[in-house]
């Protein structure tokens, strides 16, 4: 990884001040101490506080039963591509019955492809809620473009392609940080690089509540690890003693916070220094948040989510105005039992999704939280049999209170396998790239238009950096 002299060494009297401070005493006076050294300013605070929270499926999410032609002449032709027989659903296609209760009606009328009539998953009935709200919108076939392609660029090559195409590693990867695997930072840690100055402790500013990812790695901006209960303890260093022995206990900690001269392992290194110091400060910030929405039972993805907003209600004491996040839920992969996993999997989304947007209510913060999906890729519309195959561009959703909803963004795909909008058997060749999705979402969050290509470097080939699905930064405090 490349870090310029004069990033490292910012980063490095970061850490040593953050240290120092440490040291000094007790996690409130900590607290206090922090308010006075913050990073240089060169991303505006402007607006008050913003998040984004990354919502990513990893496996590959089946768009084509998550988003459903529900008007007679397409769904025909979705069932009939899907296995199905009339109406009444059948190989990997939904009966069209029990999609009635979700069906979307755009605000103002609006017409898609083929007068196509979409109904969300019959499992998902709070984001159609939300939908109607206006505080929900589809983002229709996004995925990976260096450039705008369409088909006859794509079979002749004359467009670069993105490499690697249907990769589950590579693709979650490209989608992250717009390139393959071994890629070593990501357009969220991307923006917290340039938000951590708006920030008075620049370590809360890109959190990780789930497991490793490239999304949330900066150039300066490390992620900060949350688990579902809070800050990650190290509890055998916590309680002073390992193996009943001082020394074992010491020897564990200089192991986990002593780098090497590789990049990646001092990292790691900083990560665990940061969760072994501020861990306690962390939690207690959190205890006295309290969040009264229900996130329920047994819903891991909900669980991640009501750790992110634990962060958000401590936002004041943790000293941030900016914040990335990241969770992620799995089982998507599913090129064989579609039908019955793919609803359930759904269903969780549209709870934890559903929760988190209340909670931002009960917080005050609607209007400051953006929430929007990513996955590996979309998948073939076509059946394998018992499920779908790897694919290209997906459907995805944007949820919060500054978002435009009600309606659609993004050109919506024919519902076939043999038209120019598809590569083979179903798989949407992208009309909006990765790069206007999340350029969209950094100009809302506060990256300036000069910035956007170090978010999205392909961005300069699009016409557009901003789709319009979030209403333009409006001032809050």
């Amino acid at each position: 990884m490349h870090i310029s002299r004069e990033l490292e060494l910012s980063r490095r009297a970061f850490l040593r001040r953050s240290s120092q401070l440490a040291a000094m005493g007790a996690a409130s006076s900590y607290a206090l101490d922090l308010a006075g050294i913050g990073e240089a300013a060169a991303f505006s605070s402007s607006g008050g506080y913003k998040a984004l929270v990354c919502v990513f499926l990893y496996g590959g999410n089946d768009h084509g039963n998550t988003l459903i032609p529900f008007d007679p002449t397409n769904y025909a032709r979705y069932a009939a591509i899907r296995g199905g027989i009339d109406d009444q659903g059948g190989g990997i296609a939904l009966p069209r019955s029990s999609l009635a209760s979700t069906v979307l009606m755009p605000a103002g009328g609006q017409t898609v492809t083929d007068d196509i009539t979409y109904a969300l998953a019959p499992t998902m009935p709070r984001l159609k809620a939300r939908f109607d709200q206006g505080s929900m919108a589809p983002i229709l076939n996004v995925g990976p473009l260096l450039a705008p392609m369409t088909r006859a660029e794509y079979d002749n090559r004359s467009v670069p392609r993105p490499p690697k195409l249907f990769s589950h590693n590579d693709q979650q990867s490209t989608w992250q940080s717009s390139q393959p695997e071994g890629s070593q930072t990501g357009w969220g840690g991307r923006m917290g690089d340039l938000a951590q100055s708006a920030n008075t402790n620049a370590m809360f500013t890109a959190i990780n509540a789930t497991g490793n990812a490239v999304f949330l790695s900066g150039e300066q901006a490390l992620p900060y690890q949350v688990s579902s209960s809070g800050a990650v303890l190290f509890r055998p260093l916590e309680r002073g003693r390992l193996f009943r022995s001082g020394a074992a206990t010491s020897a564990l900690e200089t192991i986990l916070t002593t780098g090497s001269g590789n990049i990646l392992a001092a990292d790691y290194a900083t990560i665990n220094d940061r969760s072994i110091k501020f861990g306690s400060f962390v939690n207690d910030a959190l205890e006295n948040a309290a969040i009264s929405t229900d996130f329920g039972d047994g819903n891991r993805l909900a669980d991640q989510l009501k750790a992110v907003a634990g962060m958000i209600a401590a936002r004041g004491s943790l000293g941030v105005t900016r914040q990335v996040f990241m969770v992620s839920m799995g089982g998507f992969d599913n090129h064989d039992g579609l039908i019955g996993r793919h609803e359930g999997l759904l269903a969780e989304l549209d709870f934890a999704l559903d929760a988190f947007y209340q909670a931002t209510i009960e917080l005050g913060v609607a209007d400051q939280v953006t929430t929007f999906t990513a996955s590996d890729f979309g998948r073939t519309l076509a059946s394998n049999g018992d499920g779908s195959d790897h694919g290209w561009g997906g459907h995805h959703f944007v949820l919060g209170g500054s978002v435009n909803g009600g309606r659609f963004y993004g050109r919506a795909p024919h519902v076939s396998v043999d038209t120019p909008d598809q590569v083979g058997r179903g798989r949407l060749l992208p009309t909006t790239s990765v790069d206007e999705y999340s350029s969209t979402l950094a100009l809302w969050f506060g990256v300036s238009p000069s910035d956007l290509p170090s978010i999205a470097p392909n961005i300069g080939r699009f016409a557009s950096s901003d789709v319009g699905f979030l209403r333009s930064s409006t001032m809050h405090t």
